[in-house]
């Protein structure tokens, strides 16, 4: 997680203790040559777990494992402008309404900065590959590896071989190594961890350095936001993970990886005891599809919803089971299938549907170009229609629906959703209109206090566009506290400048 970035609320609401839960978003970055390694040596132990804690279980984990837990610092190039007090020196209506509205100053010029970033990852190959978050390494120019022991000085360069924004997992290969054998993790089996069982996790908070939590498993199977209509399932721990900590390894009590932690709900940048990993098993299906830099997955191009208790009847259901088909792709492999709006899915190549989730776990594990037999009720009858599944291209699809977990914060109180042509319809504003919806004002906040409303479309933060809920928690994350946010907003037909302090 960035040491470098401020907070913000960013997309899907999720009330937890009156919180915001985020997560990261969409990799778009070129992906690096495949490793000549022919597979990854990872060991894996799927036996039971058993055995008494005992006064040094911790000690002894912490001792036997740092070793394999790398710190990560990256580097990433973005583009801003200079702003000097208030207003940079340029007109004020010029900086947010285009040429044309003030005195004609010349705009300052765009320029490149470097950002610096940290957190954390794990050694899983001794031909020198690592496991990490794919948000901590998005759109990198360089990535260097400090290992345990070592001087700050000596760090080791590394590059992206792949990259899964779904799993929000990455793998990176050393291009120089330490001499000597490099320390590896041991996977465990995630499907043994259950609430209550304890962990631990080590990581880099702050860039502090290597530093051990200790907690338990709070929940499992937690769904979480990967991507817009996407969900995928966590492991929850109260194990202290803050900005930094992610792409650390979560280890159970025999010192085995159960998960990689990616996200934490947060008040102000602090841990408040609630975090997620994703489980070592889901990762561990997807390394050497990493490796070659490309993860397949299937899709078959429908929106879907719940089935409700209170109107399953009327859906021509015997119980309240499946996943409504709300629209279908033009042209997608749902529509080449004949399936319709208003179709409920309740199997999917003989396996029975019972939530949304069971669906798009199915479909997506599922190699594109296999033909599926999916049986749907429609007007209360029974058909199986035969679906040809094809390729998930998120890029295309969908954009991210939220930032980081170390990007959540109050200092704003705002939430933030990508706009879509089909809420602005519904919002009013123009079809092309581009920018970030607020769907959330927290009573209080700052924004509140500034007038910004749920509906506002923001267009620019600081003079510079935004085109995604993404883009603009980037802009307002660069802010620092105490300091405002000029935003200019589209509300309805009319477009609205606004200032909004940060907390």
């Amino acid at each position: 997680m960035s040491t470098s970035r401020t907070t913000l609320f960013s997309a899907v609401l999720i009330a937890v203790v009156s919180l915001a839960i985020g997560m990261v978003i969409t990799s778009r970055f070129n992906l690096s040559p495949a490793s000549l390694a022919q597979s990854i040596q990872t060991p894996t132990n799927t036996a039971p777990i058993s055995g008494a804690l005992t006064a040094t279980t911790f000690r002894d984990i912490a001792q036997a494992q740092t070793a394999m837990v790398v710190n990560i610092r990256t580097e990433t190039q973005q583009t801003s402008n200079e702003l000097n007090e208030f207003f940079g020196g340029d007109d004020f209506f010029q900086r947010f309404f285009g040429p044309g509205q003030g005195q004609g100053q010349p705009q300052p010029q765009p320029r490149e900065e470097t950002v610096r970033s940290a957190g954390t990852g794990f050694v899983i190959d001794p031909s020198g590959l690592i496991l990490t978050n794919n948000h901590v390494i998005e759109n990198a120019t360089k990535i260097e590896i400090h290992f345990f022991g070592d001087d700050a000085r000596d760090t080791y360069e590394a590059r992206v071989l792949g990259g899964d924004s779904l799993t929000d997992s990455a793998l990176l290969e050393l291009i120089e190594k330490p001499a000597g054998e490099l320390p590896v993790a041991t996977f465990g089996d995630s499907s043994q961890m259950a609430p209550g069982d304890w962990v631990m996790a080590i990581g880099n908070p702050f860039s502090l350095g290597h530093t051990v939590t200790v907690g338990v498993i709070s929940a499992i199977g937690r769904p979480f936001p990967s991507a817009r209509g996407r969900w995928t399932d966590m492991l929850q721990t109260d194990a202290a993970i803050n900005p930094g900590n992610s792409g650390g390894p979560l280890l159970n009590i025999r010192g085995e990886v159960v998960g990689m932690n990616t996200a934490i709900v947060s008040n102000r940048q602090a841990n408040v005891g609630v975090g997620f990993a994703v489980p070592i098993n889901t990762v561990r299906d997807l390394l050497e599809e990493l490796r070659t830099g490309k993860i397949t997955r299937g899709v078959i191009g429908v929106s879907i919803t719940a089935v409700t208790r209170e109107g399953y009847e009327d859906l021509g259901l015997d119980e309240p089971r499946g996943a409504v088909v709300s629209s279908v792709n033009e042209g997608g492999p749902a529509d080449q299938g004949n399936m319709q709006p208003g179709d409920v899915i309740v199997d999917f190549d003989g396996e029975p549907i019972n939530e949304t989730g069971d669906l798009q776990a199915n479909v997506v594990a599922t190699r594109p170009g296999t033909t599926v037999p999916i049986t749907v009720i429609r007007d209360s009858e029974r058909l199986t229609l035969d679906i040809t599944i094809g390729e998930l291209d998120l890029d295309t699809e969908s954009q991210p629906v939220q930032a980081s977990a170390e990007e959540i914060s109050e200092g704003f109180g705002m939430v933030l959703q990508d706009l879509t042509p089909a809420t602005a319809g519904r919002l009013g504003v123009p079809n092309d209109t581009e920018g970030a919806v607020v769907v959330n004002v927290q009573r209080g906040s700052t924004a509140e206090e500034s007038d910004v409303r749920p509906g506002d479309v923001i267009l620019s933060v600081n003079r510079s566009d935004v085109s995604s809920a993404t883009e603009a928690t980037t802009q307002l994350n660069q802010i620092e506290s105490g300091r405002t946010a000029f935003l200019l907003v589209q509300r309805e037909e009319t477009r609205v400048f606004l200032q909004v302090r940060k907390e």
